[in-house]
């Protein structure tokens, strides 16, 4: 979720009062970072990942949200306390308070016979947290609950319009009950002068009502061109839909702050793909939707651009007019490598001026200037009052007030003050699988990537602009298998002599990971298999590893469905299902009992995991 600290939070009104000074102060935190990291070099490979979980109860015949994840997430806190360098996960809170977010306790560190420990970490990682559960609680990693903002969907059941979210569907007791949630909710909230407007697609069955969705709520508009009023439309109107969906994330350390910056380049480029690959939530509020993926939804539910900044009304009050919320693909490049060419940052990139002549006199190289003053565009949501007024040498809280809530994809995290952190990226497209097998599956992919990046010199740019696009396909019904995708020709290319327009083409997913016939294009499959054969992998790890890249080519083959096109063929083949779009309690009852067979492996479910998990 973030920076998160202790202390009392400002509501808007009083914290924008102190917006210029943290970000003044956070451009000299980083400064300060950066003179004191510039040069370190040789780290070592460490890494990591995140899951989120969400807790749930069977309440009878039922499934209910259950809100005391706080509760659970206090008892494991108190034990890393207790022994700090103990414990072998860490445990943390996210938006939700039916979230939890469960880390390893301490960093993976290079490849080979480290790769054998990640399933068993994630097993493992469950029974930690079920010590403390109740008969009737389990947790699962599922993206989004289905019915998440209909009634009576809590344990405890809770009112909606609450004074923090004003949410039509949603209660503020869903809200993580740390001051730094509620805050950053009623803060975007005010920001923006209005409640988050969340608009999707619903998937158009035959027996759809073109404004189905319109009978649940008050309109917040009166235009008739607004999204809310739109046929076939779902609306939701709080953070807590965007912020409520689970995610997978990894983190690495590179050796130095260049590779850094490539790795991030690259898996930008690379963001949308695995987004489609891992596509897991196709079901919002209770209905069917029509895209696959969750980051349009989060997006939406802490944009916090008001209307100058959204173009809608001229500048006056406001500095920027910004094309994007503050939750979203990349827009810049960063790497100085021999691969970058400047025309792949084709964008329009927005940026702080004043910022950015500030880090240029700090000694900062243009594209990375650019990139920090286009993160400080965007004011500060929470701001703890105790702690404004801090040491810029030995703390980096103003700087990661503002980069940690600039959610993007891929996040260039410099070094922690007065640590041995090095230089880090963190990927973070992709969505939470229902298996610990399929997670680690990915998790393990994305490290051998990094690395293969890395030693075999690979080239995945393309034009900015082109990966936008790729993030509007990724959510499209079923991209995994029927959306093709801008992708590089020749990734094993680092010439820069190439018409920019020759260097990429359309691929689907199967020929981006498992190559085009007729073609020099092998596909990252085998780019990760000729990475492996460098490695000095014991033969445990070698079978470890080619059962999860033969699982990861069968899902982007489509032999084996993505969890988003399973779930709706669950949905759409149900016999309550009425081809109206919605999911009833008695569909998401089924659907739910369905995920804890598979997962618990009572039942098999070949067309999602193939042989691959029984």
């Amino acid at each position: 979720m973030g920076f998160i600290a202790e202390g009392n939070t400002l509501n808007w009104e009083d914290a924008k009062k102190f917006a210029n000074y943290i970000r003044e102060h956070g451009i000299i935190q980083f400064l300060n970072i950066y003179n004191a990291n510039k040069d370190r070099s040789g780290d070592q490979f460490k890494w990591g990942d995140e899951v989120e979980y969400i807790l749930i109860e069977k309440d009878q015949q039922t499934y209910k949200l259950k809100l005391r994840a706080n509760e659970i997430l206090d008892k494991l806190i108190a034990e890393e306390k207790a022994n700090p360098d103990g414990v072998e996960y860490l445990w943390r809170p996210e938006y939700g308070r039916f979230m939890i977010e469960g880390t390893p306790g301490k960093p993976y560190i290079g490849l080979g016979k480290q790769l054998l420990t990640i399933e068993e970490s994630l097993i493992s990682r469950r029974k930690n947290v079920n010590r403390f559960l109740k008969d009737s609680e389990y947790i699962m990693t599922l993206v989004n609950y289905p019915r998440l903002g209909c009634k009576d969907e809590t344990i405890p059941s809770a009112q909606s319009k609450g004074v923090v979210a004003e949410s039509q569907f949603l209660s503020d007791l869903i809200i993580n009950p740390h001051f730094r949630f509620s805050t950053l909710t009623a803060n975007i909230r005010q920001r923006r002068g209005k409640n988050v407007s969340i608009n999707i697609p619903m998937f158009r069955d035959v027996n759809t009502p073109a404004y189905l969705d319109q009978t649940s709520y008050i309109s917040p508009s009166s235009s008739r061109e607004d999204p809310t009023n739109q046929p076939y439309n779902i609306y939701m109107d709080a953070m807590g839909f965007g912020m409520g969906c689970c995610c997978l994330q990894t983190t690495f350390q590179l050796s130095n702050i260049e590779e850094a910056r490539t790795i991030y380049d690259h898996m930008a480029v690379f963001a949308p793909i695995m987004l489609s690959l891992t596509a897991a939530s196709s079901v919002f509020k209770g209905y069917l939707s029509d895209i696959d993926a969750r980051w349009t939804v989060i997006a939406q539910s802490v944009d916090d651009r008001t209307s100058q900044e959204l173009g809608t009304q001229p500048l006056s009050t406001n500095k920027h007019l910004i094309n994007k919320s503050r939750y979203d693909s990349i827009d810049y490049f960063i790497s100085r490598s021999s691969s970058y060419r400047s025309e792949y940052n084709d964008l329009d990139l927005v940026y702080d001026h004043e910022i950015y002549q500030q880090l240029i006199q700090g000694g900062i190289d243009t594209q990375l200037a650019k990139h920090f003053s286009h993160l400080f565009i965007r004011d500060p949501l929470v701001i703890y009052s105790d702690k404004i007024t801090i040491d810029d040498q030995l703390h980096s809280d103003h700087f990661e007030n503002i980069q940690s809530t600039n959610w993007q994809t891929v996040r260039f995290k410099p070094p922690t003050p007065n640590s041995n952190i090095g230089w880090r990226v963190e990927f973070r497209p992709m969505e939470v699988q229902l298996t610990d097998f399929e997670n680690a599956a990915f998790i393990v992919f994305i490290s051998l990537l990094v690395k293969a990046i890395s030693e075999l010199k690979l080239n995945f740019y393309i034009p900015i602009s082109k990966v936008d696009q790729n993030m509007k396909t990724a959510h499209f019904r079923d991209s995994c298998r029927k959306s093709k995708f801008y992708f590089r020709k020749n990734i094993n290319d680092n010439s820069t002599n190439d018409k920019i327009e020759d260097e990429y083409e359309l691929m689907t997913i199967n020929e981006i990971f498992n190559g085009q016939e007729g073609s020099d294009f092998v596909g990252l499959i085998s780019m990760v298999r000729k990475f492996i054969s460098t490695q000095n992998f014991d033969q445990d790890t070698l079978n470890l590893t080619n059962n999860y890249l033969e699982f990861i080519s069968k899902r982007a083959s489509g032999e084996l469905l993505t969890m988003s096109s399973w779930t709706r063929d669950f949905i759409t083949s149900h016999p309550a299902y009425k081809h109206d779009s919605c999911v009833t309690e008695e569909i998401q009852t089924d659907y739910m009992n369905r995920c804890f067979d598979i997962y618990s492996k009572k039942v098999k479910e070949p067309k999602l995991l193939g042989s691959y998990y029984n």
